[in-house]
């Protein structure tokens, strides 16, 4: 698409507004609809509409996919960690009172912590698929 100009113009346009909406799911999904798996698919779709405008390989130097790999376990690793620090802490798994002094605290942390975990490795399995569809496209 480098001889189409509106929709590159249309992608730079949009592209940060749709960055931002993801992190705004992803940190106001416990007062209202969204929430981390919303997030990493808004995330991801940001991404995914980068790489269809400007390019498989420029998206890939924007957002390189041996730190798309590392953002799956990287979530999975924060979720995981959540639960065990509740054990840690006298709870049991993911019991986000015992994070802090208060439960109520707690539980407002512990969902947070939980739904970064869900956004982080749903936008990086999301980016991943793509990715790899898209190069064995461009391989024929």
């Amino acid at each position: 698409m480098r001889d189409q100009a509106v929709p590159r113009v249309v992608a730079k346009l949009l592209i940060p507004y749709i960055l931002l909406y993801a992190f705004y799911v992803q940190w106001h999904g416990d007062y209202g609809p969204g929430g981390g798996f919303q997030a990493g698919v808004i995330f991801a779709a940001a991404i995914i509409l980068y790489a269809l405008i400007f390019d498989l390989r420029t998206a890939q130097q924007a957002i390189r996919p041996r730190v798309v790999g590392l953002l799956v376990p990287l979530g999975l690793l924060l979720y995981i960690g959540v639960g065990i620090a509740t054990m840690l802490k006298g709870g049991v798994f993911l019991e986000y009172g015992v994070l802090e002094h208060d439960p109520v605290h707690g539980q407002h942390l512990g969902i947070l912590l939980i739904e970064l975990g869900v956004g982080t490795t749903v936008a990086g399995v999301m980016i991943t698929i793509f990715y790899g569809f898209a190069e064995a496209v461009s391989d024929r």
